[in-house]
């Protein structure tokens, strides 16, 4: 029997699908980001962004001041790339590539029209209908909003439900990623639409990051046997 750390596990099938949806639906040239929070889901969120695009500039916003310079200081070195603490929130969306909202919040966090045309969001945090991290704004402006579980997202997405309830958006014109991979939904029109991944992470996707990673172990020779 494999038994591997269910908590890591998670942020890293968390950070990986923000990384697929990125790699499909930001503009190819982008080279900053912007974090809103600092915790273990903001790291994987950030390595994963380093995977899929040039990055070379982060700034990354929480409230606890602390917080967030320990992560500026740690991820500069990790990634090799140059991550700066900011003292305001729309410091970290204002102007950047990709904005990333992994909080714990249940207000928004990111206001639209801190937006520049053709950002990409990974909106992560929010897990349940009553937490969210962007406004109405935010999905006003965004062209493409694309989850990972429409069936899942109708339960739990808090940053989508009020607007849908309003008829600001539409879950007919809200495709899953996985229909976007394969052809069956549109990605990005063009470079100044502004698109939007909100991740709420589905059951096969922890199945597919555990079964990748055992198979990595046993190849490498690594992990403790247990018996039972």
């Amino acid at each position: 029997m494999a038994l591997i750390q269910a908590d890591y596990l998670g942020q890293m099938r968390t950070g990986a699908a923000s990384g697929v949806a990125t790699k499909h639906l930001a503009r190819p040239e982008a080279t900053s980001v912007g974090l809103f929070g600092a915790g273990k889901q903001a790291r994987t969120q950030l390595l994963a962004m380093c995977q899929v695009r040039p990055v070379k500039r982060v700034h990354v916003y929480s409230r606890a001041v602390e917080k967030r310079n320990r992560f500026a200081a740690e991820m500069s070195q990790e990634c090799g790339i140059d991550v700066v603490p900011v003292d305001r929130p729309e410091l970290a969306a204002r102007d950047l590539d990709i904005v990333i909202t992994a909080t714990t919040s249940t207000e928004p966090v990111v206001a639209g029209d801190w937006l520049a045309d053709g950002t990409h969001l990974n909106v992560v945090g929010s897990n349940f209908l009553g937490k969210a991290e962007v406004d109405t704004a935010t999905l006003q402006r965004a062209g493409l909003i694309v989850v990972d579980s429409k069936e899942q997202a109708r339960l739990e997405a808090g940053d989508l439900v009020p607007a849908i309830e309003k008829g600001v958006i539409h879950w007919t014109h809200i495709p899953e990623l996985g229909a976007v991979l394969v052809g069956r939904a549109r990605g990005r029109r063009g470079p100044q639409e502004v698109t939007m991944f909100k991740s709420l992470g589905v059951a096969i996707e922890d199945v597919a990051v555990a079964a990748h990673v055992y198979g990595l172990a046993k190849g490498q020779g690594v992990g403790t046997n247990l018996d039972w």
